[in-house]
């Protein structure tokens, strides 16, 4: 069953659940320090897709989604 397409789904590669935590993160060789680029996460994914971004240097915070909604971002 695919999810509502109004519902945010996790970034994971072929991963079609409902994103619960929103991954803040920024490549320094691109971005200004204050852009954060965002990647959804389920709960299943959450910490692999953190540990990716991690080893880069790239992560900057992870928050659940409401949270980062709703803070208007």
């Amino acid at each position: 069953m695919l999810p509502d397409p109004e519902t945010p789904v996790c970034s994971a590669k072929g991963c079609r659940a409902a994103a619960v935590h929103v991954l803040a993160w920024n490549n320094p060789k691109v971005h200004t320090p204050e852009r954060r680029k965002t990647w959804l996460a389920c709960e299943e994914h959450r910490e692999h897709l953190s540990q990716f971004l991690g080893v880069r240097g790239f992560l900057k915070e992870v928050v659940p989604l409401e949270e980062w909604e709703a803070r208007g971002v």
